[in-house]
């Protein structure tokens, strides 16, 4: 019986009226294209970013999301997501210093810089070290 908690509810496979995990082994629903890893030291800026992608975005998936520059940099070698958007101000590894770390690994990497930093140093550092892009984090939706 279902009792309407959380850990009760069992999602349906898309259209067929089974549970998920009825489905046939034939089907085969394709993965998000997009892949995302979060890095900011707020957990509401996290959450408020994984709730504008998740619900509203079947072609983007959250990855991993991580609190200081360091889990930044393991989750990316770990995950090898398509974008990160990163703060640039974290606890243990700064922005500047993550983007290093991961363009080392894979010059290819596509970092974005999400931060309330506005200055033109900040912004020069983040290019000049690799990243793809540079948004504040009052930017309109």
């Amino acid at each position: 019986m279902n009792t309407g908690g959380k850990d009760s509810f069992k999602s349906t496979a898309r259209g067929s009226g089974k549970a998920a995990g009825d489905a046939p082994s034939s089907v085969q629903f394709p993965e998000p294209r997009i892949r995302v890893l979060i890095a900011d030291d707020h957990g509401v800026v996290r959450e408020g970013l994984v709730s504008l992608i998740k619900p509203n975005r079947a072609d983007m998936a959250v990855v991993g999301e991580a609190s200081n520059g360091r889990e930044a940099v393991e989750l990316w070698k770990q995950e090898r997501p398509d974008v990160t958007l990163l703060d640039l101000r974290m606890p243990e590894l700064d922005g500047v210093e993550v983007i290093k770390e991961i363009r080392a690994a894979d010059k290819k990497a596509r970092i974005i810089v999400l931060t309330t930093f506005d200055g033109d140093e900040d912004i020069y550092r983040a290019i000049q070290a690799g990243a793809k892009g540079y948004l504040l984090k009052d930017v309109p939706r």
